[in-house]
């Protein structure tokens, strides 16, 4: 009764009875169903996420109108008791994965859950790693195409991100309106967005190295406008790249936090009049500005923050190894960064699969994506009972052989439908 009457029920006491009555009549202010904020697409729902547990169940039930669709309420939190749900397909989930989802949340000793990024913290297997490992979402088609795949998914109430288990590194440059077009067209925005999040990674670094230590590698017409543009600038190519970086990081932290509508009259005044001015007073060589914001550009094109916010962490220590030691250091760090993702699991998934360990029906969708028909099993590092998702019967040819012998077709062809 204490706990119903805590949540906004009614109670209703009755003289004489050993029993009460507990009437939900709890309704809560709630925000409309909007397009999310952060994953935006071209072609695609627009439908997304909000704050009520029982409305984001209610969207992925509407996606997955099957009684194999399982929602297990859970509650986190000693002070908030906030409630969890772990959402899965009966019959495609692993139950050993399952079961070790339910252990970790279980496990979870705080006396608040204010959002999901609570949970993914306490359910992580490596906590101090830069790259997440638990990937979260605000759209619904999102979250039931992972779990069609045999992932799980936990909402949490109170917030509009929803967690996905197990993640691999895959995932983070991975929209779920690659599904929604043709494969060809997906694939090569694949290649261009895993070439932009390198590119954000070492672009920087390299060019440190280049300046600094070998500019035999580069032609002497570029080197010479190189070194014609940086006449007059005090600093080093080494601090002159770690300022402007912190700069960019200091310009793009306040963008977030300043309010909409003046976040990008902000960002204008810095990238515009101050980078503009930083190069007039001769602070910085106008190379220096074009790289940073090649740079900058190419983490935009990284569909998950919490991915790309990583990668752009990493471009500090890959500039310091690159200014003190050349090429050496940045093929350290780069080094140590691969072999630290080759290390990662979630929750015993390689973090790095299916590239290694190596799975050829894996990489179907993986820096490509193949065509719906060619992706008949579901990712095989999952171990989903029912591993088979497309059927082999008319599909490719067959259709096309189909639709020739049809006697609707011909008859269109001829002109007379009823022949």
């Amino acid at each position: 009764m204490l706990d119903g009457l805590l949540r906004g029920k009614t109670v209703i006491v009755i003289e004489g009875e050993a029993q009460a009555i507990l009437l939900d009549t709890y309704k809560p202010e709630i925000r409309g169903i909007s397009q999310p904020e952060t994953e935006r697409v071209v072609r695609g729902p627009r439908d997304g996420f909000i704050e009520q547990i029982h409305t984001n169940i209610s969207l992925l039930r509407h996606r997955l109108p099957v009684p194999e669709f399982r929602a297990e309420a859970m509650e986190v939190g000693t002070r908030t008791k906030s409630k969890v749900a772990i959402c899965y397909v009966d019959g495609i989930v692993d139950k050993e994965l399952l079961s070790e989802v339910k252990k970790r949340i279980e496990r979870i000793q705080i006396d608040r859950v204010l959002d999901a990024g609570y949970i993914e913290q306490f359910i992580e297997d490596n906590p101090r790693s830069p790259f997440p490992q638990v990937q979260n979402t605000e759209r619904p088609d999102k979250v039931v195409g992972n779990i069609l795949e045999g992932r799980i998914a936990i909402v949490v109430d109170g917030t509009p991100f929803t967690l996905l288990v197990p993640a691999v590194f895959n995932q983070f440059y991975h929209t779920s309106e690659d599904y929604n077009e043709r494969w060809m067209i997906t694939s090569v925005i694949r290649l261009i967005r895993f070439v932009a999040l390198i590119f954000s990674l070492t672009f920087t670094s390299l060019y440190v190295t280049v300046l600094s230590f070998h500019p035999e590698m580069i032609p002497a017409k570029f080197m010479v406008a190189a070194a014609s543009g940086r006449a007059g600038v005090p600093f080093p190519v080494f601090i002159e790249v770690l300022l402007m970086e912190i700069a960019m990081e200091i310009l793009r932290e306040a963008t977030v936090r300043m309010p909409q509508q003046v976040g990008g009259a902000l960002s204008i005044v810095g990238v515009l009049v101050v980078g503009q001015a930083a190069v007039q007073a001769g602070f910085v060589s106008p190379i220096t500005v074009v790289i940073i914001a090649m740079s900058t550009i190419g983490s935009f094109a990284t569909p998950s923050y919490n991915a790309a916010t990583a990668f752009r962490m990493l471009r500090f220590p890959l500039i310091v190894l690159s200014g003190s030691f050349g090429l050496l250091g940045l093929a350290t760090g780069l080094m140590l960064i691969i072999n630290h993702m080759l290390s990662l699991r979630s929750f015993g998934i390689p973090y790095m699969a299916p590239v290694t360990p190596g799975s050829f029906n894996g990489l179907k969708d993986s820096l490509i994506r193949a065509p719906l028909a060619w992706m008949r099993r579901r990712p095989p590092r999952l171990h989903a009972p029912d591993a088979v998702r497309v059927s082999s019967k008319g599909i490719g040819s067959k259709n096309k052989k189909k639709m020739g012998k049809s006697s609707v077709f011909r008859g269109r062809k001829g002109g007379d439908s009823n022949k």
